[in-house]
């Protein structure tokens, strides 16, 4: 088969992709959803990232399909792992008992979850999932999207035809393919006004990109890797705002830029001591199953020290981007060499050779993820783009919340979060307050059928730090899977359904009574700033 049509097309397999074919599915559409590796789910499967997410997620704040993803992930383990009696009634299952976030998970429970949740739509045939492939053309008619054509791992091609497409890409592949006006990098204050924005715009300043792995730890076992080839640059190279080499337990506070030193593991919290590296991104935590179901926990490294900014993947030609992510690669294994070989003790020895690689965890053979950890996409020029201005505490009169979007088509919540970046720039980490997800970022300024479905909507550089978490991807994605429902229902194109009052009010109405989607948070979580 060399061609296909379909409604929607939804090029990238992260959670704003599966979001978005779930929900167009939901509502009587034929959708594609095509992913590059063999792994469903994006950041928090094929990059092996534990979910990032806002304090009240629990509650009914969170995206529907959201809060049902996490829901099958508690359920699935209940069903499958052997569970404490205590952990297992514990309504609020936290299988990691990690830092970041309330329900560390393995990647791969994720995997098996997103699976269970498009299986009736892919059995009926609404949703057809292409994994293995990657965007490689985009063919336009003026201000549309006619097709996009895809290459497989066999070399394979695919062209599938769309009445609409979604780019749910991790870059924002389709922007370029289709030349769909963009930006990436960093705008200028000149430009956005906003507090803390570079003071001209600089593309080539774009965040750390981490590709992550899982780790055990067998005490008395030696499971040291080769010393990697670009150990010798890691472990004397210095960035002028990083207090030493990377491979080290220094780093800087985020907020505060103050030094700071990590313990790998048994950090006294009621002695004062911040959390370990190891309970960080913690996804199982054996103390919670029964006596030696595990001979260890498991935990994610996706620490500061495995941040690789020496180099954009955007802006730059192909051989460069391979070369930077190769760089990152050489990174995170020269770490973990570090860990088991150099590392400081708390006994005045060094290394921990019993940490071990769990390739079976993160689904490859070597242990690092499938993908690398990307926080930055190109972004569209769109209808309305989000600014500090409208969520950033520093920014916005004292207690006075959030902007609220008149066409507000979901929620958010998280600190503006910039990693170290590829400029030279230290962390970003402000306060932010709850926000909502304004339609008018998801509408590009010209091209009528395509919509954005991941870390590519109308938000700045500075404004990305909050927009680009797990639940706010996957609200991104029903609210496009939605829109092109709602458009093909109305023959109408996405930027006529803002500007309609009539039509807004529809399609609002569509999210919150049909899908069950919070438009705005209440008064009093709407002024509270976030906090970690």
């Amino acid at each position: 088969m060399r061609e296909m049509r379909t409604e929607l097309l939804v090029v990238g397999g992260g959670l704003g992709g599966v979001a978005a074919a779930l929900t167009a599915a939901r509502l009587g559409r034929t959708v594609v959803l095509t992913e590059t590796t063999d792994w469903l789910g994006g950041q928090l499967t094929a990059q092996a990232v534990p979910p990032d997410e806002h304090p009240w997620i629990e509650g009914s704040a969170a995206p529907p399909g959201y809060a049902e993803l996490r829901r099958r992930v508690r359920a699935y383990y209940r069903r499958n792992y052997p569970l404490l009696p205590a952990a297992a009634e514990d309504p609020r299952l936290d299988p990691g008992l990690g830092i970041v976030s309330r329900m560390c998970h393995e990647p791969r429970v994720a995997v098996a979850v997103i699976e269970e949740m498009l299986a009736p739509w892919r059995s009926s045939g609404a949703i057809t999932v292409l994994t293995g492939y990657e965007p490689v053309a985009a063919h336009t008619d003026g201000d549309r999207i006619e097709a996009v054509t895809l290459a497989g791992r066999d070399g394979h091609e695919l062209t599938v035809h769309a009445a609409y497409v979604a780019d749910a890409t991790e870059l924002g592949d389709l922007l370029e393919l289709a030349g769909v006006e963009h930006v990436f990098g960093a705008e200028g204050r000149d430009e956005t006004g906003e507090p803390h924005a570079p003071e001209t715009a600089d593309p080539l300043d774009q965040q750390a990109v981490s590709w992550c792995f899982a780790l055990e730890h067998r005490p008395g076992e030696d499971h040291t890797i080769d010393r990697p080839a670009a150990y010798g640059h890691w472990s004397s190279a210095v960035a002028p705002f990083w207090p030493g080499p990377q491979l080290s337990f220094t780093d800087v506070v985020p907020i505060t830029l103050e030094e700071r030193t990590w313990k790998l593991m048994d950090a006294d919290r009621e002695a004062g001591e911040h959390f370990d590296l190891w309970q960080f991104r913690r996804v199982l935590a054996r103390e919670q199953f029964a006596a030696g179901a595990f001979a260890s926990d498991i935990t994610v490294v996706n620490w500061p020290q495995i941040d690789y900014w020496e180099a954009p993947l955007l802006g730059v030609g192909p051989e460069q981007r391979a070369a930077a992510l190769d760089a990152a690669r050489g990174l995170s294994l020269s770490f973990l060499h570090w860990l088991q070989t150099e590392a400081p003790r708390p006994d005045g020895g060094t290394g921990w050779p019993g940490l071990r690689l769990r390739p079976d965890v993160t689904g490859t053979p070597d242990g690092l993820a499938k993908a690398p950890y990307i926080r930055e996409s190109r972004r569209i020029k769109a209808e309305f783009t989000v600014l500090e201005q409208h969520v950033g505490v520093a920014a916005r009169p004292p207690g006075a919340g959030c902007e609220v979007f008149h066409d507000s088509v979901g929620l958010g919540s998280y600190r503006i979060d910039l990693h170290p970046s590829t400029a030279g720039r230290s962390y970003v980490d402000i306060e932010s307050y709850p926000f909502q997800i304004p339609l008018g970022a998801l509408i590009p300024v010209r091209v009528d059928n395509l919509l954005p479905a991941n870390k590519n909507i109308g938000t700045t550089h500075i404004t990305n730090g909050c927009y680009r978490l797990h639940p706010v991807e996957w609200a991104i994605g029903e609210a496009v899977g939605a829109l092109a429902g709602h458009c093909l229902d109305r023959a109408l194109p996405p930027r006529k359904v803002r500007s309609d009052p009539t039509q807004l009010s529809d399609y609002q109405r569509l999210l919150s009574h049909t899908l069950g989607i919070r438009l705005a948070w209440p008064e009093e979580i709407r002024s509270r700033p976030h906090h970690y």
